[in-house]
């Protein structure tokens, strides 16, 4: 197995004082977890660093999640145990983790949406149910992305996108479950008649900025993202555009057929965006359904637009970036 390579300042920087035209390019990986031990689990969908230096693996499908060590050596140890006992999970759909080792997990046992906050080392670090119930209305593939399905987290604080509870694009609990502020207007999309419809178009994926402020990213319909300042007051919005996104964008329907979920009858929207992250620089990472990575500095300029490689070509379920400037893609838990 090749060694994880640190990618230097340059590496991940250079394209950013590249003129408008972005950078198209193919970032080969430089190291995985070992294969032997990728192949356990029942699927990947997270994979981020532990402040020692192991791989904190998020299996969705095997309702846990593991610590394994950078090489493989004495397998993955299990975390979390399936369970609707506060500190075991059951359904989970989202995993956030923030670099002092704490991470969250939301599952939704019964139906019923809830976040709990662990520490690397296994421990319940406390944890909340949510009061009412979001729709499943955005979706990739059989992945709910909207409600709980699109979480950050600072340590201090858990963000959700539930523009059908709040009426606002971002809120932001406390860690004990306490609502602090909502904030971001939802944005026309021409279907504002049909209610649910409406909400659907406005699901998105909340992210926090190192150094204060926070991304939106609007993951169905029109592609776009909407940066605010750390009181919430938006900056601007941008829409995603590029060639590789022009097929879905011609072929995008006009009217979705509703269908009936476990909270009722809704319109479900497929996701024109599969995850997305913000760097060091503040620079925002989102990858779409199809396999390309679209790099935004912090202005808002598309500068770099991204394939990776692994064993093939990878369309990314997470990305998460290293305190030492390495990009961890899952799955597969791939270096960059």
């Amino acid at each position: 197995m090749l060694k994880p390579l640190v990618l230097s300042a340059f590496s991940l920087t250079s394209a950013f004082s590249m003129p408008p035209s972005a950078l198209r390019e193919t970032l080969r990986a430089t190291g995985a977890l070992p294969a032997h031990v990728a192949g356990s689990f029942e699927e990947i969908a997270a994979c981020h660093i532990t402040p020692d230096d192991d791989y904190l693996v998020f299996d969705r499908r095997g309702h846990a999640v593991y610590r394994v060590a950078q090489n493989g050596a004495g397998g993955a140890r299990k975390l979390l145990q399936i369970g609707v006992e506060p500190g075991r999970i059951l359904s989970p759909i989202a995993f956030a983790s923030h670099p002092d080792g704490s991470f969250i997990v939301a599952d939704a046992p019964g139906g019923q949406e809830r976040i709990q906050i662990f520490s690397y080392l296994g421990a319940s670090l406390g944890g909340f149910w949510l009061p009412v119930k979001s729709v499943p209305r955005v979706t990739l593939g059989d992945l709910v992305l909207s409600g709980v399905g699109s979480v950050d987290y600072t340590s201090r604080t858990i963000l959700v996108s539930q523009p059908d509870v709040t009426g606002a694009l971002i809120t932001e609990y406390a860690a004990d479950g306490r609502t602090l502020r909502t904030f971001g207007n939802l944005r026309n999309t021409g279907h504002e008649g049909d209610h649910d419809l409406h909400l659907a178009l406005n699901g998105g994926l909340p992210l926090a900025i190192p150094g204060g402020g926070f991304y939106y990213i609007f993951i169905a319909g029109v592609p776009a993202f909407r940066k605010y300042d750390a009181e919430g007051t938006l900056l601007f919005e941008r829409h995603i555009e590029g060639l590789e996104i022009d097929p879905h964008l011609r072929a995008m329907p006009t009217t979705w057929p509703r269908r009936k979920t476990r909270a009722g009858v809704f319109p479900l929207v497929p996701s024109t965006v599969r995850t997305a992250a913000v760097d060091a620089a503040g620079s925002l990472w989102i990858s779409l359904a199809l396999p390309h990575t679209y790099v935004y500095d912090a202005d808002g300029d598309k500068r770099r637009v991204i394939q990776f490689r692994g064993a093939g070509i990878l369309s990314p379920s997470d990305l998460f970036f290293t305190k030492t400037g390495r990009l961890i893609v899952a799955p597969g838990c791939y270096s960059f």
